[in-house]
């Protein structure tokens, strides 16, 4: 593990050292980041994203956790006692910090699952009513005459669009939550 504290980073950013930090951030499997400034939390994961391309995930629970939390691709607050930011600025919010491996495990592998099913279903829905309406110009000499009413399209669309991911939303669980939280590697099947 690395422990890095704030008058470090400081050198760091200051005197162009990123690559080096990164060199050795990447031979360990933790990196803890101590009585750093709120700008100096943002940094780091502004430089993690922008060097090593990868998904950056911050969790944070006050007012000085904010910058990091944007900064980040997923945000994550956690109410407690030092107020509200941090959970008013993050994408996902939580109680404890406990909840969190249910809620990447679990939740996260449902919406993976639920998200694919569901891009699947809307190129699908479109690309049936496209077809219809490209061989109907055929019938009708490309005059562009409609098909179908206004209203006609707007209740097809209203119903195919807004039923299927309600019904998915609430009721698709492809695995267990028990069976997620035992074998976590279920989670990168999703990816």
């Amino acid at each position: 593990g690395l422990v890095i504290d704030g008058q470090t980073l400081t050198i760091i950013f200051q005197g162009g050292l990123e690559q080096k930090l990164l060199e050795l951030a990447q031979h360990c499997r933790s990196v803890l980041c101590c009585r750093s400034t709120p700008l100096q939390k943002s940094m780091v994961v502004k430089l993690i994203r922008k060097h090593l391309k990868v998904m950056t995930l911050a969790i944070g629970d006050g007012a000085n956790d904010v910058s990091m939390i944007q900064a980040a691709d997923v945000g994550i607050g956690i109410s407690g006692q030092e107020g509200m930011q941090a959970v008013m600025a993050s994408d996902f919010a939580i109680s404890r910090f406990k909840h969190l491996k249910k809620l990447l495990l679990v939740h996260g592998h449902w919406c993976y699952a639920r998200l694919a099913k569901m891009v699947i279903y809307f190129f699908y829905k479109n690309v049936c009513y496209v077809n219809l309406l490209f061989w109907y110009q055929f019938f009708c000499g490309f005059s562009g005459s409609s098909m179908v009413d206004y209203w006609q399209m707007i209740f097809f669309n209203l119903f195919f669009t807004s039923i299927p991911p309600l019904l998915f939303g609430a009721l698709d669980k492809d695995v267990s939550a028990e069976t997620l939280l035992r074998l976590p590697e279920l989670y990168k099947s999703g990816q």
